[in-house]
């Protein structure tokens, strides 16, 4: 028995009278006319998918694709585009930073006419410079932001905290920042915004501003486990360590959602502002070793003298903050992590830090050691005896990446005047300028075992703080300006820029302070201090 359409085509085509059976051809027909149907719905789907996703956007559902903190490195080309994307939107997102700070059940006043213009700018300044960990290059491993953060009850069995920190309720944190109100934010952290706070000496209890004991009150943005994972390996690590050059951790909140951390207040800021800031003051020679030593001390307790030995991950320019004495203390340990032990050599881990401090080895294959540490440390010292910042786009061509640039000349004498932060106006120790530059060269090895272990670091920035050749320092340094200007460009009036040198080693002109507010990165802390001589 044929079918209707197999009679139809024995009409239409004699070429098909062969074919007494048109099973194959019916179900050839049947597969084309599946395909297409499942294609149409495909296409239909997508399209209203694609405009209920564009609603939901608009309406503020979107994840942001910006965040302060650790970066996956997976992720680091698809947060770019995201973050072009969110430009395009319009000003809208760059007005909500300061809500997206705030902890969900804070009730703050946060209309325009309510804020004064100075923390309107303040914050601006603190958006703009935030302090971003990026993602570097290397690594396939995601986290997905769609994990929400553990409920207390969950949370509590795997929070072992020491028994010194100070827990806290959510309302006497909300009262201590006043309301997290923006007049009080200082910054933000690897993982969510610092405000500043007033507490009791020896208690938890709010106390009136400018009595009891200053905290910086850091909380934890609401965007996955992975702020979570850097809150919980920060208490953890914290809460055991005591060192005169690690942060000190006071106490924490846990409540709901909620996951806060209190820090005593470092009044001086961070080392990234006072080096790099428009507007501070240079910092005097004695003062950068006197941090340069501060810091590795910290690191060289974390790698050889505490109970088990911790690798920073993330030692930069910004996460080194100052106390009023300008003693220099590591803060943000959400990177941190557990160094090895026994045999182990290294500890394989996701490639996380921030580009241009982290160690070549680390970025490549991922094996992370106590040497990882040291490399950073060397990009630092760095920074302070150039005084340029570590990845600098806005330089010429061959002087964007600080240690490409500045490695062959650190052995040289005379060239290594002419990298010398030109803000020091001649202010430096030139045997302490070369030692340092040659210690420097030592922890950027390529050779991670060529490096030198950061009690040995130590040992040698000791030697450099009591060094008296600044007379002789100033000299050498007008040299190198002349040699330098003879080099540059003449300038528009075909006249080169004319420079004097005094007599007796002495500078020409003394150091100008900016007018305004004085160097401090926070104009209501105590002024920055002058350079010596």
């Amino acid at each position: 028995m044929q079918f209707p359409i197999a009679s139809l085509l024995h009409h239409l085509h004699p070429f098909w009278t062969d074919f007494q059976n048109c099973d194959v051809l019916l179900l050839v027909l049947l597969i084309v006319t599946v395909i297409t149907v499942v294609i149409i719905v495909w296409v239909a789907e997508s399209s209203i998918i694609g405009t209920l996703s564009k609603t939901l956007w608009k309406m503020g559902f979107g994840n942001n694709a910006i965040q302060a903190g650790s970066l996956d490195v997976g992720k680091s080309k698809v947060k770019m585009q995201k973050a072009g994307a969110e430009k395009e939107i319009g000003c809208c997102v760059k007005f909500c930073f300061i809500g997206s700070c705030i902890p969900s059940r804070s009730k703050v006043d946060t209309s325009i006419s309510g804020t004064s213009a100075n923390s309107v700018e303040k914050a601006s300044a603190y958006e703009k410079n935030k302090k971003e960990t990026n993602a570097l290059p290397g690594s396939s491993t995601t986290t997905s932001n769609a994990e929400s953060i553990p409920s207390t009850p969950k949370f509590s069995e795997e929070l072992k905290v020491s028994s010194r920190l100070r827990k806290f309720t959510f309302n006497e944190l909300k009262l201590a920042t006043r309301n997290f109100r923006p007049e009080s934010l200082l910054g933000e952290g690897g993982f969510g915004c610092v405000f500043k706070g007033w507490i009791e000496e020896n208690g938890t209890a709010p106390v009136k501003p400018g009595t009891g004991l200053t905290v910086a009150v850091k909380t934890l943005n609401h965007d996955g486990l992975q702020g979570h994972k850097e809150w919980l390996a920060e208490l953890d690590i914290l809460g055991d360590l005591v060192h005169p050059n690690l942060v000190k951790l006071v106490g924490f909140c846990i409540e709901d959602d909620q996951r806060l951390l209190v820090y005593e207040c470092m009044p001086r800021g961070s080392l990234e502002n006072h080096l790099f800031r428009k507007g501070s003051l240079p910092l005097p020679w004695s003062i950068r070793m006197k941090i340069a030593l501060g810091a590795a001390k910290g690191l060289s307790f974390l790698h050889e003298e505490a109970q088990r030995p911790v690798i920073y991950r993330d030692f930069k320019t910004s996460n080194i903050l100052l106390d009023a004495e300008y003693n220099a203390k590591l803060s943000d340990f959400g990177l941190a992590k557990d160094g090895p032990e026994g045999e182990k050599t290294h500890i394989s881990t996701r490639v996380m830090g921030t580009y241009g401090y982290a160690a070549p080895e680390y970025v490549m294959t991922g094996h992370l050691t106590s040497k990882s540490d040291v490399y950073s440390f060397g990009v630092v010292l760095l920074e302070m005896l150039t005084g340029r910042r570590s990845i600098d786009k806005n330089r010429p061509n061959g002087e964007h990446n600080l240690v490409e640039w500045a490695r062959p000349v650190l052995g040289d004498r005379r060239m290594l005047l002419r990298i010398i932060d030109p803000r020091l106006e001649g202010h430096f120790s030139v045997k302490g300028a070369q030692k340092a530059a040659q210690l420097a060269a030592q922890c950027l090895c390529r050779d991670p075992k060529s490096r030198p272990m950061m009690s040995d670091v130590v040992h040698a920035l000791k030697h450099l703080q009591n060094l008296k050749d600044m007379a002789i320092s100033t000299f050498h340094f007008q040299v190198a300006r002349v040699d330098r200007t003879m080099s540059m460009p003449t300038s528009k009036n075909g006249m080169q820029a004319q420079l004097t040198i005094s007599r007796k080693g002495q500078p020409a002109r003394s150091l100008s302070s900016p007018k305004g507010p004085h160097g401090s990165p926070y104009h209501h802390y105590v002024k920055s201090p002058k350079p010596n001589g």
